[in-house]
């Protein structure tokens, strides 16, 4: 199966980079897809509704499934090589922001590696690089 975006908008929107619809090669057209800019980079967040879940609560539930990891790696390159091509095309300031986070589809989720985010510091006031304040987490410790 292949897909193709037909329509993309974007952002930013806080986390949310662009919206966009997908149309796979059978015909079917699914409307609602965000490009999320998440702690490991970007990534497609698929259409969802607010609903309750059972104590009532709100809750977020996806609309359309992926099964296929493969499927799925696709679908976010495909959105990724379309929001970089839309941000250096149209929009300088926007492909300056792209440019300064690196945003490629070789910069998300499991490709990231600890070494990359071992290399982070922080700086205080005077300017001088403290790692002390740096805490490293597992994927475990990932609330979703």
């Amino acid at each position: 199966m292949s897909f193709r975006i037909d329509r993309m908008n974007v952002g930013p929107w806080g986390k949310v980079m662009a919206y966009f619809d997908v149309v796979s090669s059978e015909g079917f057209s699914m409307k609602g897809f965000k490009l999320v800019d998440g702690i490991n980079g970007l990534f497609v967040s698929v259409p969802s509704q607010k609903g309750t879940d059972e104590q009532g609560n709100p809750k977020y539930f996806d609309t359309i499934w992926i099964e296929s990891k493969e499927l799925r790696q696709e679908l976010n390159d495909l959105a990724i090589e379309t929001y970089n091509q839309k941000n250096n095309g149209n929009n300088p300031e926007a492909a300056n922001y792209n440019n300064q986070n690196n945003y490629s589809s070789n910069n998300t989720g499991a490709n990231l590696s600890a070494e990359n985010s071992a290399e982070q510091t922080n700086q205080d006031s005077s300017g001088e690089s403290n790692t002390d304040n740096i805490k490293s987490f597992s994927d475990d410790e990932v609330p979703f």
